[in-house]
């Protein structure tokens, strides 16, 4: 059971994984499993689904998930979403956005997201970290360059003012960026695993062979991506110790 004195993590549920993904469980599952969250120790908002926001405080902090829908479309329940991250920002309550989560942060800070120029992002994509990143408090110490599961075609075109970019992809120039002390985005999916990438690949194997892609020779670069699911765990610790102080 959950210590009585350490809340709970708030996961806002803002789509649902491919719909042949789903016997796998839901993107708030998923995400407790990487984190190493028990069921209790996180309370789910599917703001997709209708669910308002509760209020910022008594959460740990807020972890925010992918999605098939797309920012720039300006989906009630997202613009929603996006003032209320803005204001939980400011308030100092520790956020973490995952894929959709990372642009609708952006979005919600001032940043530009839209359409990647050069298209889709899909696989085991090598990250490499900028300098900045050696004493952030969710990638420092981390190898200079480690893999990474990424499905996406929107980014983060332009990050907020102020925001400190902390990796890059060769596709994609703002996989991660940080907001302050207490606010990071990240393109990449932490919570996926191998397995989850491999089933992601196959859905979406149409599109990749209408843009000229071999979904066998995507499939078969998919690895394991342990760091970055240290990213997503050290998250946790820092919001707990964040809310602490």
């Amino acid at each position: 059971m959950r210590d009585a004195f350490s809340p709970p993590l708030l996961i806002v549920e803002t789509g649902q994984p491919v719909a042949t993904m789903r016997r796998h469980g839901n993107f708030p599952h998923w995400i407790r499993v990487a984190a190493g969250l028990r069921a209790d120790e996180a309370v789910v908002a599917r703001v997709e689904s209708g669910d308002a926001l509760p209020r910022h405080d008594g959460f740990a902090g807020v972890i925010v998930t992918g999605s098939g829908a797309m920012v720039t479309e300006r989906r009630d329940w997202s613009e929603r979403s996006a003032e209320w991250l803005r204001e939980a920002v400011h308030e100092g309550v520790p956020v973490f956005g995952i894929c959709y989560g990372h642009q609708l942060l952006a979005h919600a800070l001032g940043g530009e997201v839209g359409d990647h120029p050069d298209g889709r992002e899909m696989g085991t994509v090598g990250l490499e970290l900028h300098p900045q990143a050696s004493d952030d408090p969710l990638f420092a110490g981390l190898p200079p360059r480690f893999p990474a599961q990424a499905t996406h075609l929107q980014t983060v075109l332009r990050a907020p003012e102020g925001a400190t970019v902390l990796a890059k992809s060769v596709h994609d120039a703002c996989h991660a960026f940080r907001w302050g002390d207490r606010a990071w985005g990240v393109q990449f999916h932490p919570e996926f695993s191998a397995a989850h990438m491999r089933g992601y690949v196959h859905a979406r194997r149409d599109a990749l062979a209408g843009e000229g892609r071999d979904w066998r020779a995507v499939a078969a670069t998919v690895t394991a991506t342990p760091q970055s699911r240290r990213v997503l765990r050290r998250f946790v610790r820092h919001a707990r110790g964040a809310r602490g102080r």
